[in-house]
């Protein structure tokens, strides 16, 4: 008669320490890391940062994405009293307000908060349609 093979691989009997039944009681057992049970992996719950280029395991772009950018380049925002500051009849443009340190990059868009109290020469600015109206008011010219 023929013993039956129980659990072999140790000295500890019936099921050699693997506990009874389950995925990991079985032969060749092994479960993945990162696996839990069939749920969503940890790092799968959480946000990811968007974008073609920020795709898990992907160093660069696929070419469908190459001309994606993740970052749109936005306006710097300036309020109308900060104005205020130059000399009446002055021609203020964004490149005197870079020199100056008050915004970094090449195009400045005008919001209406505050009063403007002098009569300035703005070029090359976008306006909000309520500053617009409130420069005009104040005497300034807009080109």
């Amino acid at each position: 008669m023929k013993l039956k093979r129980i659990g072999r691989g140790g000295k500890r009997g019936t099921t050699s320490g693997a506990g009874t039944k389950g995925q990991k009681g079985r032969a060749g057992a092994s479960v993945r890391p990162g696996f839990r049970g069939g749920d969503n992996r940890i790092w799968q719950l959480f946000p990811k940062q968007r974008g073609a280029s920020k795709k898990p395991g992907n160093a660069k772009p696929h070419r469908k994405h190459r001309f994606f950018t993740f970052r749109q380049a936005r306006a710097a925002s300036v309020n109308l009293d900060m104005f205020n500051q130059f000399a009446d009849g002055t021609t203020v443009t964004p490149v005197m307000l870079a020199e100056k340190g008050l915004v970094h990059g090449a195009q400045v868009k005008v919001l209406s908060d505050g009063e403007l109290k002098k009569k300035l020469i703005f070029d090359g600015f976008v306006f909000s349609s309520q500053a617009r109206q409130k420069a005009e008011r104040a005497g300034a010219t807009i080109r």
